[in-house]
């Protein structure tokens, strides 16, 4: 395919790791294409990623928990902007709706072995199937050669502006010296490791490499990260709930390392370029590990993992698995490869 459109729309209301993942994607079109008008269309959690982003032109927004109200306006927005092409990144019956009603000429979407909820025939060009075997961020990247469109570099030009940039440095002013961020959770409850299991791996990872601790995650994480905090640690900053999603790409941008299971805090170090341990069990690092470190993944050990199960019925035997001893063997490989990579800057 090679058409040369004026408007063009990207459909993804993913997650956070999602749209973190589409980020490249969105620049590399924005090279090609550079006059074109580049809209994107998200849900409220995810809008700070792209609110800025120097290759977005427009976002438009669908608020799913009022869909009685936005609905209506959300449609006639899609239609009103007459694209020539759009990218249906969600592979979901939703998604290839939004894509079909759009009226573009051009309507490009995940082959039909790949997609799910009959999404493939609301779109009229597809990519080649690819299955689960490869990492998500290439399967998006597959949109751009589809356009004959080479799928490099990756980049992903997440940045902040200067007054947010100051806000994140004033707060950290109350962490003293270099720090260490670990991950509270995640959505699934599967893929939680466990407070103790933090606090002891936190507590190492401060006394071998005197690295102050930060606690990043969502409000629906405060009593695990209260659990963590109640371990006696010191030199812990317990920031779970109190930021914005911007704010924590911030902080995670000024991090000497991070830790923590398949979240979309992990995806965003990929994004900032810093190193993070990830731990596994009832996902697969393969499909959704972060780009650049995967030297650093931590896999736990089940017969039945990868699951892909939201609820363990088992107690999370694959993330119990996980040895503290190797997660901190990853943090000193980590911090070595980011002493290197400064010496060479």
């Amino acid at each position: 395919m090679t058409p040369d459109p004026r408007s063009i729309l990207i459909v993804l209301h993913g997650s956070v790791g999602d749209v973190t993942r589409a980020l490249p994607l969105a620049n590399l079109l924005r090279r090609r294409y550079p006059t074109a008008r580049l809209s994107w269309s998200v849900e409220p959690a995810v809008f700070p990623l792209v609110e800025h982003h120097p290759a977005v032109d427009n976002v438009i927004l669908f608020d799913r928990n009022y869909w009685w109200k936005s609905l209506a306006p959300f449609l006639r927005r899609i239609r009103s902007e007459r694209f020539d092409l759009v990218l249906d990144l969600q592979r979901l019956l939703k998604s290839g709706l939004i894509s079909w009603w759009s009226g573009a000429p051009h309507r490009l979407g995940f082959h039909r072995y790949d997609a799910k909820e009959f999404n493939w025939l609301f779109n009229n060009h597809h990519i080649p199937p690819a299955g689960d075997g490869i990492s998500k961020l290439s399967h998006y990247l597959m949109f751009a050669q589809l356009l004959g469109i080479d799928p490099h570099p990756v980049e992903w030009r997440l940045h902040l502006p200067p007054q947010e940039e100051t806000g994140v440095e004033k707060m950290l002013r109350e962490i003293e010296g270099p720090f260490a961020v670990f991950f509270t959770g995640s959505r699934w409850e599967s893929k939680k490791w466990f407070p103790t299991e933090t606090a002891r791996c936190a507590a190492e990872v401060q006394r071998r490499y005197g690295l102050e601790i930060v606690l990043l995650g969502g409000r629906e994480e405060a009593p695990f990260a209260s659990e963590v905090q109640g371990s006696g640690l010191q030199r812990l900053k317990n920031w779970v709930g109190a930021t914005s999603l911007r704010q924590a790409i911030g902080i995670l941008a000024r991090a000497e390392v991070a830790v923590g299971p398949d979240t979309g805090l992990m995806h965003l170090c990929a994004a900032v370029g810093t190193p993070v341990v990830s731990l596994w069990g009832a996902t697969s690092p393969a499909r959704t590990g972060p780009h650049g470190f995967g030297d650093l993944i931590v896999q736990g050990k089940a017969p039945c993992s990868p699951c892909y199960l939201r609820r363990c019925p088992i107690g999370r035997i694959c993330m119990r698995s996980i040895d503290i001893e190797e997660v901190i063997g990853k943090v000193g490989r980590a911090l070595s490869r980011k002493t290197h990579d400064d010496a060479q800057l």
